[in-house]
């Protein structure tokens, strides 16, 4: 389907793609925009999980269960988006979850790995959705993490991804000026996940604790009060979607629980 003719409005309900929308933060931000008025197209690996999320959302919906980082899937989900709904007016990059580890360790295949996800899937749909947000005057949200602002031993892959996912975010930005799409970037970290369960679950292990105690010297050595919901950054998705944010290009927004220190 060819994208309207940029500046000719588009009729009908707000579409937004979410992607790694199948739980966590995913999730959360499927149902923060489903709540605010768009229909939403909820992807991520899991059918299952895509299909008990998209029957809960309060507006009508669609699941597409891919893997993003299979150079063909980016198409499939624009395309699906436009033969249900003609339209684009959100994508937010979420999917894509990179390993900690010695950075020694890490072989060429697992660093492939740690890109073609996160970073080369969501680039793949921010250049197959383009043509159809600047139809829209549409927005782009990443989801990166504060591994791409300051380094660490344990988090080389992620770190070296989520530092690229904003490049790539100020990179849209600069171009979306002239072609009226607005791209931004949100930071997370210390957020109440599974991932982050599995991290304090192996903590405890490790000392011989319990988890909750597991969790408080997590939390301590992170140098956090306490750690974030995931309706927490749906929230700031959701105002970087909307038109309170219409003057906000390029940013990168860290919800961290101030975790970050660096400029």
């Amino acid at each position: 389907m060819q994208p309207a003719q940029a500046g000719i409005p588009i009729h009908g309900d707000p579409l937004a793609i979410v992607t790694g929308a199948s739980r966590g933060i995913g999730a959360a931000i499927a149902r923060k925009l489903a709540a605010d008025g768009y229909r939403v197209l909820a992807v991520a690996r899991s059918h299952e999980a895509l299909d008990a999320l998209v029957d809960t959302l309060a507006t009508p919906s669609l699941a597409l269960a891919c893997d993003l980082s299979e150079p063909a899937a980016a198409q499939r989900v624009i395309e699906l988006a436009l033969e249900r709904h003609g339209r684009i007016d959100a994508l937010v990059n979420n999917a894509g979850a990179t390993p900690r580890g010695d950075f020694l360790s890490f072989t060429d295949a697992d660093w492939q790995d740690g890109f073609a996800l996160k970073f080369h899937g969501a680039a793949r749909l921010c250049r197959a959705a383009w043509p159809h947000l600047v139809a829209t005057q549409g927005r782009i949200v990443n989801i990166a993490g504060i591994g791409g602002r300051t380094g660490s031993a344990e988090f080389a892959i992620g770190g070296a991804v989520n530092a690229a996912l904003l490049n790539l975010s100020k990179v849209l930005a600069d171009r979306g000026i002239a072609d009226g799409v607005r791209v931004n970037a949100v930071n997370p970290s210390s957020i109440a996940t599974e991932r982050t369960q599995r991290r304090i679950e192996a903590l405890a292990r490790e000392r011989g604790i319990e988890p909750a105690q597991a969790a408080a010297e997590l939390a301590r050595q992170l140098r956090v009060a306490r750690y974030g919901t995931p309706e927490e950054v749906a929230q700031v998705v959701a105002f970087l979607l909307s038109d309170a944010a219409s003057y906000m290009q390029g940013a990168i927004v860290d919800v961290d629980g101030g975790q970050t220190r660096t400029l």
